[in-house]
């Protein structure tokens, strides 16, 4: 979302070098592009909040104290937009409800994996030791088989992201890159 990818997001220059350094809006735009050639469902997941942020306590803290005081990702506007490299083609599908951290808390993200009969998740985005990580755990635990995009994801520091992987992402998911993931949708491809 613009708040995080583009000049001017309220998020945008805390990622910024980290998204400089893993290429990740590229490499996210590229793959999502190359997985609906495959046949792959590409999901959206897009965080919002009406305006005034009601949905976070009066006296919020952490992440989300952060959010709420900035005005950050309210619904409508600019800000909580997709990124124009990152929007939504026909035949993606949109998550609906997500006004916290992890994909699928609140979230109707479950039920359109469930009815598209997924077993492989493929996770990228933004932050990678925030939403996504918890969005990973949850899909662990679910019984998804978990794929962790390293060049697709950002977060607010390269060493806070090399520790997320390093430390964390291994436990729950299968680290990977956006070239291995196309390498495996190719050998998928010419099997079947």
């Amino acid at each position: 979302q613009n708040e995080f990818t583009t000049p001017g997001g309220k998020l945008h220059d805390a990622v910024k070098e980290c998204m400089d350094k893993t290429n990740m809006l590229e490499n996210s735009s590229k793959l999502a592009e190359f997985a609906r050639q495959k046949g792959c469902t590409i999901i959206h997941c897009p965080i919002a909040f009406e305006p005034g942020h009601a949905e976070i306590s009066t006296h919020p803290y952490g992440i989300l104290a952060g959010v709420k005081n900035g005005a950050a990702f309210t619904n409508g506007e600019w800000g909580s937009e997709f990124a124009p490299s990152m929007t939504p083609v026909s035949g993606d599908l949109i998550v609906k409800g997500k006004s916290g951290l992890c994909g699928f808390a609140s979230t109707n993200l479950d039920f359109l994996l469930r009815q598209k009969q997924t077993k492989n998740v493929v996770l990228g985005g933004f932050l990678t030791n925030c939403c996504v990580e918890s969005t990973m755990r949850t899909a662990y635990e679910k019984g998804y088989r978990v794929y962790t995009v390293q060049d697709c994801m950002a977060t607010t520091s390269m060493q806070a992201q090399e520790a997320a992987f390093q430390h964390n992402f291994g436990m729950f998911s299968i680290p990977t890159t956006s070239h291995e993931i196309k390498e495996a949708l190719l050998l998928s491809s010419s099997t079947n």
